[in-house]
């Protein structure tokens, strides 16, 4: 019977680029800059990595959405390299895939690499869908904005709030998660800004104003990986382990008819229960010591907090207000500055959470640093609120 990896796989080393609007970098570079971090970390060669997988969800650094990209910048030779793409759950793929593989005996040392230069496409935003084999399933004449007000909407109106309640809840979730990320050097937004402006800014999708939204940029993250044994043999001691990865997909059915209320995501709590499981996490309020989720907008962090099972049900508004996710309080969220200052180059998103999640867990992590941390959780989604792809991801410090 399957156990899970719990412990079975521990972070060697990890690395990220400084995200931002690089121009003047190409792919090759920003995968290089994170990927020399992550080597540095890990006190290896790159001719031990025996195997490594690429996130990239976008065509523009790819080669036939290969995974040659990333095999020629980084000089992996002849290392087999796999290229994976789940929306903007993407990075999160590619990590699963190189912690699967060393669990599985596959290999000893993997690499797990997400790099996007969102920049370079053209977009203001992600680009709408076009027809394919996902054509027919989804709707394309829409916007990542107009699906996720739809969202908020649906919230408000389930559990009775106030719109404008939850509109100034949205806003100090991003004031919250500039204040962290004016604390980042890696971060592209280091700017702090007030509830009022966030009120005040221009209107992208009612309710979603412009910083109810998470930026464009450019960036790469990227791990590795290996069992306890060799890295200890390597002189690691005060090991990060994974303790659980869950991915969760959805079937139609929240688009498929009226079982789904519109309010919250069916597939983060699914994941999130086999996550904290598999972890063996009873009581996430009180064991979780940080979270870093997917705040593509403000309402996806709001209603993800109840997702999680950290928030009752229509209590996420009130634990926002109350300071509950603050740097200060009792569970930090993005305390990076998460997409709200990173921006989303969608390949390295999922990685780069797990890249704070690390630092935390090492006291590596400077201005930012919280006082006790021994679990942390990253949420990864690709999608809409509609139809998505939750990925989970829970490391602490490892048991022997």
């Amino acid at each position: 019977m399957a156990t899970g990896i719990k412990d079975k796989v521990v972070i060697l080393g990890m690395g990220c680029s400084r995200f931002g609007e690089r121009w003047n970098d190409g792919a090759e570079e920003i995968m290089l800059e994170a990927f020399q971090e992550c080597l540095a970390d890990a006190a290896i060669g790159a001719g031990e990595i025996q195997a490594a997988w690429f996130a990239c969800a976008l065509d523009q650094i790819n080669v036939g959405k290969s995974a040659l990209p990333m095999a020629m910048a980084l000089r992996l030779n002849k290392v087999p390299v796999t290229r994976v793409e789940n929306l903007c759950a993407s990075g999160s793929e590619a990590f699963r895939g190189a912690v699967y593989a060393v669990a599985s005996g596959a290999c000893d040392i993997a690499l797990a690499m997400g790099a996007e230069k969102l920049k370079d496409t053209g977009y203001g935003g992600l680009p709408k869908p076009e027809r394919g084999t996902l054509g027919a399933l989804w709707s394309p004449n829409v916007s990542a904005p107009g699906l996720f007000a739809q969202l908020a909407s649906a919230y408000a109106a389930k559990y009775g709030k106030n719109a404008q309640d939850v509109k100034r809840a949205m806003a100090q979730i991003s004031v919250k998660s500039h204040e962290n990320g004016a604390k980042n050097p890696k971060a592209h937004l280091q700017k702090l800004i007030s509830v009022e402006q966030v009120l005040a800014a221009p209107m992208v999708a009612a309710p979603l104003g412009l910083f109810d939204c998470c930026g464009v940029s450019d960036g790469a993250a990227c791990a590795i990986v290996t069992t306890p044994e060799i890295a200890r043999s390597l002189g690691k001691q005060d090991l990060v382990s994974v303790k659980a990865l869950q991915v969760a997909v959805s079937d139609g059915t929240e688009s498929g008819h009226n079982s789904w209320d519109g309010a919250h995501f069916a597939t983060t709590r699914i994941a999130a229960k086999r996550a904290y499981e598999e972890a063996g996490i009873r009581n996430p309020r009180d064991e979780l010591s940080m979270i870093e989720v997917h705040d593509c907008f403000s309402i996806t962090e709001l209603v993800t907090m109840e997702d999680l099972h950290l928030s009752p049900l229509g209590g996420a508004v009130n634990d926002v207000m109350d300071g509950f996710y603050s740097a200060t309080g009792k569970i930090p969220c993005q305390i990076d500055g998460g997409l709200k200052c990173f921006g989303h180059p969608i390949g390295a998103s999922g990685i780069r959470m797990l890249y704070e999640a690390y630092l935390q867990l090492q006291g590596r992590a400077g201005a930012r640093q919280l006082s006790k941390v021994n679990y942390g959780l990253t949420h990864n989604v690709g999608g809409s609120p509609h139809q998505n792809i939750c990925g989970i991801s829970i490391i602490g410090r490892h048991e022997a």
